[in-house]
């Protein structure tokens, strides 16, 4: 499999191990393949520097393009047909786009009836609103123009918990996880559509022309991770979750929807005033965002009746 021979040229630090023109036997193949690539441009500090020197490399770089540009018109078609139905001012549609679907069946399954176990297992693949989202958000504010800037900056800061380690939302994400007995799930027992999740983040955060798409896809997850981590805590007062459990979801839950106001107001909108062609691109971000979001959680099988 590709993904396999991109991990034999990383490990090894020899990017001529790649065979020329790679082709991924099927899509779990192709994003396995790209996350690899993401690891080395986006991912932890790396431990084996002849593996992340890879990152331009000619043969990496060649599959990584050719994977992403199909992916891209499977995504922008998808975009084009949902673009029509939303409101045609772009802070209008992403606030239709995030009403539609804000409260998913499956948040009120884990809310209302789920058991403990299904709790932690869903919670184990959803990875909590954060998922390096502090890391894009930084990525994502390059070269903005005006208070856009200053309002990612703001974000940012919140993310790095005001300057206070302890109430860094990733050290905060690392006490839940301890506390409820999460382990890191590798990436090959992941279903495909939490793995195309993870890689969206990827795809945008590498690809500076998207950063349109990324400024979009963003600014959707604040504008839903607020109820939805309020149906987590729910869960949480429901089984008796453990005290240290609580502080990431219910700082979410808390936080977020302020974040996703101001991220509309004082990130999207000056930014469309001064670049009215991104305007399209916004919401294109934000519809490939709730499209990969459903599919992922589509694979939990809770009906819309819960």
């Amino acid at each position: 499999m590709l993904h396999h021979r991109v991990a034999e040229a990383i490990l090894a630090g020899d990017g001529d191990l790649m065979p020329p023109g790679g082709e991924p036997v099927d899509r779990r193949d192709r994003v396995l393949t790209l996350l690899q690539i993401y690891e080395l441009h986006i991912g932890p500090a790396p431990r084996r520097a002849a593996g992340v020197r890879l990152q331009h490399h000619p043969r990496l770089a060649e599959v990584k393009c050719r994977l992403e540009m199909r992916w891209l018109a499977e995504l922008d078609a998808a975009a084009r047909a949902e673009r029509g139905q939303l409101p045609a001012d772009p802070v209008e549609a992403l606030r239709r786009l995030a009403a539609l679907d804000r409260l998913p069946s499956v948040y009120r399954w884990v809310a209302q009836t789920a058991s403990w176990a299904d709790v932690v297992e869903f919670l184990t693949l959803e990875g909590g609103p954060d998922g390096g989202f502090d890391d894009l958000v930084a990525l994502c504010q390059l070269g903005l123009p005006g208070v856009a800037k200053v309002e990612l900056a703001r974000n940012y800061w919140d993310e790095m918990g005001n300057g206070v380690w302890d109430a860094v939302h990733s050290v905060l994400y690392r006490r839940f996880a301890d506390a409820v007995g999460i382990v890191a799930r590798p990436a090959d027992e992941q279903p495909l559509a939490a793995l195309e999740r993870q890689a969206l983040g990827g795809l945008l955060g590498t690809n500076r022309w998207l950063q349109p798409e990324m400024l979009g896809a963003l600014g959707l997850i604040e504008l839903q991770a607020g109820p939805r981590c309020q149906l987590v805590v729910q869960a949480f007062e429901r089984c008796g979750a453990p005290a240290d459990a609580y502080p990431f979801y219910v700082e979410h839950a808390r936080t977020d929807p302020r974040h996703g106001v101001d991220w509309l107001e004082h990130a999207v909108r000056p930014v469309v005033a001064q670049l009215p062609e991104w305007g399209d691109r916004i919401v294109h971000g934000a519809i490939w965002r709730a499209g990969i979001n459903q599919a992922f959680l589509a694979g939990f099988g809770v009906g819309a009746t819960v």
